[in-house]
């Protein structure tokens, strides 16, 4: 299975249009080969072959035409639909209707008795539980995603042990681009997949940092300063600082996030003037200053590094009004 891209269901190589003609060469290939077995069932119709055969290629037929459908209907979704999150969860959905009306019209042609068919598959579902029961209810999860959607391709999540960015949601399993991990203390990527069942979504919390309607995440940074200084100066600079770090349009997100709240049973809930600094005092002989903004969680570390900085260099332009502790115990 190919590794998809972070956003859709297509390979992160190919572009809309190739997808499209790629499925309009299998839809056509699928519509000759139906042809084709209706053509060779009616000429068997006048002929003392089986009737085995005739059936096998009378079900070929339709099974070619489901295949057929199920390609041209792909091809409608991926022309329609706008987010590629929805189109891959469509795609993964219709390829698993058509698989199940396959296997039906098999069974159907290959036992002339329905009672007999409806008995010998009642067994085999029996047994096949039995020997299959995590890889089913690796399905039911996958089901679970697909309706109530704790995560989708592309979103940044964490759930157990593992976090990641989702690059594939298959029937048994979920792929994660994993970040941080065990190797790094920051959030960038470790280059390292992770492939877990999705029966752990049903068991484990999943904690989404890419929500669909806000996908943006509180981080704090803190700054030891000594408390000969000038505190409203450095709030300032701090303040400063992060604005022109995120840029001018995180004030709209801000007033997005109030707007959010406020169509919440939450009664109350503040939202500072945006970035905010905050103080405390360490347990040590100095002061937090600490920043805390909004930012995209793909882009917390870049952000953080950029805030560092240019907040130090900043502070450490003006002695008189910012001391910090080690300076500060000479």
């Amino acid at each position: 299975m190919d590794i998809r891209d972070n956003k859709g269901e297509e390979p992160a190589r190919q572009t809309i249009q190739e997808v499209k003609t790629h499925h309009k060469i299998w839809l056509g290939t699928y519509i000759l080969l139906a042809l084709g077995c209706l053509a060779v069932y009616f000429i068997l119709r006048f002929t003392s072959y089986v009737p085995l055969l005739k059936r096998m290629f009378l079900g070929g037929f339709f099974v070619f035409t489901v295949l057929g459908i199920s390609k041209y209907i792909e091809t409608l979704v991926i022309k329609y639909k706008e987010s590629k999150a929805i189109r891959y969860n469509l795609v993964r959905l219709i390829r698993i209707l058509a698989f199940l009306t396959i296997v039906m019209i098999i069974i159907a042609f290959l036992f002339e008795n329905w009672y007999t068919a409806a008995v010998s598959l009642g067994l085999f579902s029996l047994v096949l539980g039995f020997a299959l029961q995590t890889p089913i209810s690796s399905f039911i999860g996958w089901l679970y995603i697909i309706i109530r959607t704790p995560y989708k391709v592309g979103d940044r999540i964490q759930i157990g042990d593992f976090k990641g960015d989702v690059v594939e949601i298959n029937y048994l399993d979920t792929t994660l681009w994993e970040f941080a991990g065990d190797y790094l203390t920051n959030d960038l990527p470790s280059g390292r997949l992770i492939r877990f069942p999705n029966t752990l979504v049903l068991q484990s919390e999943v904690y989404n940092y890419s929500w669909r309607k806000f996908p943006y995440i509180w981080n704090e940074i803190p700054f030891h300063i000594a408390y000969e200084s000038d505190f409203s100066f450095v709030e300032t600079t701090l303040r400063n600082v992060a604005k022109e770090a995120l840029g001018p349009n995180m004030d709209e997100k801000v007033k997005e996030l109030k707007l959010l709240i406020q169509q919440t049973p939450v009664d109350e809930l503040t939202i500072r003037e945006y970035p905010f600094v905050t103080f405390r005092t360490n347990s040590n002989t100095w002061v937090e200053a600490a920043v805390n903004y909004l930012v995209d969680p793909k882009q917390a570390s870049a952000i953080r590094t950029t805030i560092i900085k240019n907040a130090i260099a900043a502070l450490l332009q003006q002695p008189d009004k910012v001391l910090f502790p080690k300076s500060n115990a000479r």
